[in-house]
């Protein structure tokens, strides 16, 4: 693999940036990988279905199934074409041939559903890698990696379906309106099932036609979410600026050693002191006697001194444990295994458990969902009384008991207006003294009052009220329903017993 041909940036990227230069890659030879995928899988197409004219499912399953191997072929143009050294269309179809014969079965039984298809193609096809060799490298290039290139997949296969729903939706918009004036739920099913294999086919067709985009994008997208991922591993961008640097230095090489050699001293007094200090090292460190002996520390007792701090906290902290306790997961891992299963099992586990967890949390969602869904009345009914109530303010009201109680229509000084109609309209004054005790009880009191209200339920509110108030509502009260209903005049001495106890409340309250 020659890095420096490559005809892309060749940096540690995030995985989805990663993906879009899969894209763009397969967009820049968009016409070679699509020709070289139409070639092999349409006629194939057409062969499966005269074949198996009467049973259009089979023939696209077939197609579908051996994905995997018509996947190797954009794989292989894409591998060349990264570096520089692009196949014609004619390489291309010749070297098919054989890119098939390494793991074809496997890759269409147990690997055919793998979710990471995409990103495991390039180790079996570009390293040659099988076995446990196979999966070992798996794992070192899947470690905490593994996630996009599932979600590559899935994403993948929505795309699939879209694009086939929107062909088939174009198809029905071609029809001419006048062939679709005469169509009814009933004439489509009494069509015999055999004058519709032509347009099972035909869908059919729609979809390896959809695979011709999409699958090169793929294979693109997995190819170099290997690539990134072996750049991140093995620090290719860094090797190739240093390979750059070296480039660069092989020029200027000789300019630069003439000039250090310019720059140094020659003279010969200097190399016999340096020849006089190597053997003087020489003589000091001899290998028969212990190094650094002339020092006041050598290096028996540094290891001494070494070994004794070691052995002393916080380096050594020994504790007894006198109790059960679970041991660690440490422990545990370091702990020699009596049973090593194979590292492909061990993967086919790890796969399989993700796979189950993913369908217990689907599961759980879907029962969820349908609760949710069979309970809503319930719950839409039931479920706001967990909610905290809002408190309503309501106005006060401006009319009760058919009298109008609002503060702009009582005079200011209501005991002598009222004395004052008590001598022309007796029933007017005492309906004054009441409206007033209405209005006190609402805008003062604030009770809550409403147009609902009886003159009974009034003196029932009251009864929390300052006893003066509550006698004074109960006997006003009495005398206007005797005057109101029983048309029974009260005397005027009890009318104006009335307007003192009036004017004595409102003195009360203005002393309180």
């Amino acid at each position: 693999m020659q890095l420096d041909k490559a005809q892309a940036v060749l940096r540690a990227r995030n995985p989805w940036e990663a993906m879009d230069l899969g894209i763009v890659l397969a967009r820049r030879h968009a016409g070679l990988l699509m020709a070289t995928w139409a070639v092999i899988t349409v006629p194939l197409f057409l062969v499966l279905s005269m074949i198996f004219w009467q049973q259009p499912t089979v023939a696209i399953l077939i197609i579908w199934w051996l994905k995997p191997a018509f996947e190797r072929l954009p794989l292989y143009i894409l591998s060349n074409a990264l570096f520089d050294n692009t196949p014609s269309f004619r390489q291309s179809l010749k070297a098919w041939p054989t890119l098939l014969k390494p793991q074809l079965l496997a890759s269409l039984t147990w690997r055919r559903l793998s979710m990471t298809r995409s990103f495991d193609l390039p180790v079996q096809q570009l390293e040659g890698a099988a076995g446990t060799q196979r999966q070992q490298r798996l794992v070192t290039l899947g470690r905490q990696y593994t996630r996009t290139p599932t979600w590559l997949t899935i994403i993948g296969t929505h795309i699939e379906m879209a694009l086939w729903l929107g062909l088939i939706v174009l198809l029905y918009l071609l029809i001419p309106a006048q062939l679709q004036t005469d169509w009814s739920w009933a004439k489509l099913l009494e069509i015999s099932q055999h004058q519709w294999l032509w347009a099972e086919h035909l869908s059919n067709f729609l979809y390896v036609l959809v695979l011709i985009v999409w699958e090169p994008i793929y294979v693109a997208c997995g190819f170099t979410l290997y690539l990134n991922r072996r750049t991140e591993l093995e620090a290719w961008d860094v090797e190739l600026v240093f390979r750059s640097l070296v480039e660069r230095l092989k020029s200027s090489a000789a300019l630069l050693l003439i000039a250090i050699l310019g720059i140094l001293p020659y003279s010969q007094p200097a190399f016999a002191e340096s020849n006089h200090i190597a053997n003087n090292y020489h003589d000091e460190l001899d290998v028969a006697e212990p190094r650094l002996l002339k020092q006041m520390l050598n290096s028996e007792q540094a290891q001494q001194s070494i070994n004794s701090l070691l052995d002393q906290p916080p380096f050594q902290n020994y504790k007894t444990v006198k109790r059960w306790r679970m041991s660690e997961a440490s422990e545990s891992a370091n702990a020699p295994s009596t049973f090593s299963t194979p590292a492909w099992l061990n993967s086919l586990l790890t796969h399989l458990s993700l796979s189950i967890q993913a369908l217990l949390w689907v599961f759980v969602l879907l029962i969820s969902a349908v609760i949710v869904w069979r309970y809503r009345q319930w719950l839409k009914t039931f479920g706001q009384q967990l909610l905290p109530r809002k408190k309503y303010q309501q106005a006060a009201p401006t009319e009760l008991l058919g009298l109008d109680i609002s503060t702009a229509s009582l005079p200011d000084d209501l005991i002598a207006t009222a004395q004052a109609l008590w001598a022309n309209d007796p029933r007017a004054a005492l309906s004054m003294l009441y409206r007033g005790l209405l209005n006190h009880l609402v805008e003062v009191q604030a009770l809550p009052l409403s147009t609902a209200h009886t003159e009974g339920e009034v003196i029932v509110l009251t009864q929390a009220s300052p006893d003066s108030l509550r006698r004074y509502t109960q006997q006003l009260t009495q005398h206007w329903k005797n005057l109101a209903w029983g048309q029974r005049l009260l005397p005027y001495s009890e009318f104006a017993n009335l307007c003192a106890q009036w004017q004595h409340l409102q003195h009360q309250e203005r002393t309180a």
